[in-house]
């Protein structure tokens, strides 16, 4: 284990999406000595977006990867500080809070800001891991260049799962979006962009099985859930968009989570350990957008100016 013993942080926030960032600016920009821990890359699901028209002060959309460089620019401006590390341990119930990484380095900090956000929930088919990275994708704006002039397949029906299927529409041959309800949940504008000569709708369908072809996705087994018909249908690549799992398992044990995993904090972003706090689409919430994420992460870092204080 890797220790310093020195250091204290007056706030360590866990997670530099929109949340983590804009918590991060916040307490960096009140003068609190302020670390960002990421374990992947910056700007969690935002930074996977072609384009994102309905965060303020856009009018022309932006995508994911220049409002994910903007945010963290911005709190560095006033101080932040941003490593990376996948924090797999926590002892918080002191008044300095203690943040373990998977590679052995130990955090201490006044207060924690956790926003982890959430991963891509996967549908659970048997072979579905093994074809990760040879057809099966859960990220269009990523992985859909590889498709150009091909057929795919986007399983879903929420606004994710139709932007994506907009987006590969401009590259792919054909789209099928698969839906298991008979209408889609996507708002309205995000359906007005599935009127495309190259995209079909199937509806009232599951995926039963993904058929691999040479080592790759050849195709999928569909079945309707009205009728029970079976069809198989060919496609190279598919593209998985039926919602999100909150990133919360490293703390199962030590805060309150619903049944579902998400944080059980209010919009006051408090746990149930004082000064630690939880933002963005880990928390309980009603609504999940970047917008609402970056909200959060100025709500927790006013409770933890408040617990400083």
């Amino acid at each position: 284990m890797s220790e310093n013993m020195e250091k204290v942080y007056d706030v360590i926030v866990v997670g530099s999406g929109p949340a983590g960032l804009t918590a991060a600016l916040y307490c960096a920009r009140a003068g609190y000595e302020t670390l960002v821990l990421e374990k992947y890359i910056p700007g969690g699901q935002m930074v996977t977006s072609n384009e994102i028209e309905n965060y303020p002060g856009f009018p022309e959309a932006v995508d994911g990867f220049t409002l994910t460089m903007n945010m963290k620019k911005q709190a560095e401006r006033f101080g932040a500080k941003q490593t990376y590390g996948n924090v797999t341990a926590l002892r918080l119930d002191d008044d300095v809070k203690i943040l373990e990484t998977e590679d052995g380095t130990v955090y201490r900090a006044k207060s924690v800001v956790l926003a982890p956000g959430a991963a891509p929930r996967t549908l659970g088919l048997p072979n579905e891991d093994a074809l990760r990275g040879k057809g099966v994708s859960y990220c269009a704006t990523c992985d859909g260049a590889f498709y150009k002039d091909k057929t795919v397949a986007v399983i879903g029906g929420g606004d994710t799962a139709a932007g994506d299927a907009a987006f590969l529409s401009a590259m792919c041959k054909k789209v099928y979006l698969i839906h298991r309800r008979d209408r889609l949940r996507a708002s309205k504008s995000y359906e007005k962009k599935l009127d495309k000569p190259n995209i079909e709708i199937v509806f009232d369908t599951v995926t039963d099985e993904i058929l691999e072809k040479d080592g790759k996705v050849g195709g999928l087994r569909l079945r309707n859930v009205k009728t029970d018909e079976v069809c198989e249908i060919e496609v190279n690549g598919v593209f998985v968009a039926v919602g999100n799992v909150p990133a919360t398992d490293f703390v199962r044990d030590i805060l309150d989570l619903d049944e579902n995993g998400y944080f059980m904090a209010g919009e006051s972003t408090k746990t149930n350990v004082p000064g630690v706090f939880a933002a963005g689409d880990c928390r309980k919430k009603t609504l999940r957008q970047i917008v609402t994420a970056a909200a959060d992460g100025a709500v927790a870092a006013h409770g933890v100016e408040e617990y400083l204080s």
